[in-house]
């Protein structure tokens, strides 16, 4: 049997999480989303999830992609090692960090 890494095996959490999401998510944002993706305007989960990896480690919780302000916005709930949930915001088109909210942080 043939065993993912830790983070190849959130990225697959994540992704799942979000068909289920768009599965009982109303078709108009899930149109729109994915029309935005196939437009360029926003960049692929994957690549958001690789830099949320990087720079924030822990367990993906939730993924959401809404609109925020006239721009595409990520919501990512990450689990830390610690065992405070944090949640970050980056903007889809940029991948930039937009804001971070959780207990215990600095910022």
């Amino acid at each position: 049997m043939t065993r993912l890494s830790a983070p190849l095996a959130a990225l697959c959490v994540a992704a799942l999480m979000i068909v289920a999401a768009a599965a009982s998510a109303d078709d108009d944002d899930h149109d729109r989303a994915r029309a935005a993706r196939e437009a360029g305007e926003i960049r692929p989960l994957a690549e958001i999830l690789a830099v949320v990896e990087r720079d924030h480690p822990g367990t993906f919780l939730e993924v959401e992609l809404e609109r925020d302000d006239d721009r595409w916005v990520y919501e990512i709930e990450v689990l830390r090692s610690d065992g405070v949930v944090i949640e970050l915001l980056y903007d889809a088109a940029t991948a930039e960090l937009i804001a971070k909210h959780g207990e215990g942080d600095d910022d």
